[in-house]
């Protein structure tokens, strides 16, 4: 786990933290006998909104870790959270795999599999119900997730952009 402060406007610097979902080993088979090469799926997160995924491919897993991580901070994305969870429920699409992501009141925790669970961990959401269809590869499931977080949109974003006032209604 690397930590890095990120810049937020307006609020105090959170380190960034990074967790690796899955390595993934190839072989090559040559005159000498077989060749490793390895792959790692990355993820990095401040756990206050702010997240991003990273592959990385190298002779040895360290170092694709270490690509992972670089190809992570290159793609940081802002995620639209309301307290403790998302602001409604959203669906997400990546190839053959589709994710729901339903808020949850308060204690719930984060009901995911492991792939889902990296990613909405990372990026601060607690409270979030989760059901994946299709293809549950982890590649799959970490970008589908993110589609559906980047998707979210947050009331104060509705209103700038379709100019109107909402109304909230408490469900729970």
């Amino acid at each position: 786990m690397t930590a890095e402060p990120v810049k937020l406007s307006g609020q105090e610097e959170k380190p960034l933290e990074d967790t690796v979902v899955k390595v993934f080993r190839c072989s090559k088979v040559v005159k000498g006998g077989r060749r490793f090469s390895f792959a790692a799926l990355v993820v990095l997160g401040d756990r206050a909104g702010t997240v991003g995924v990273g592959y990385g491919k190298a002779n040895e897993v360290p170092l694709a870790v270490e690509k992972g991580v670089k190809d992570a901070k290159k793609s940081l994305h802002k995620i639209a959270l309301v307290g403790r969870t998302i602001p409604h429920q959203i669906n997400g699409r990546y190839r053959a795999t589709k994710i729901t992501l339903v808020p949850a009141s308060p204690g719930t925790g984060v009901i995911a599999g492991s792939s889902a669970r990296a990613v909405l961990e990372f990026a601060g959401v607690q409270d979030v119900l989760t059901k994946v269809y299709g293809s549950t590869s982890a590649k799959n499931v970490v970008k589908a997730t993110l589609d559906g977080l980047l998707r979210l949109r947050s009331k104060e974003m509705v209103e700038s952009l379709r100019g109107v006032k909402l109304e909230t209604v408490k469900r729970w």
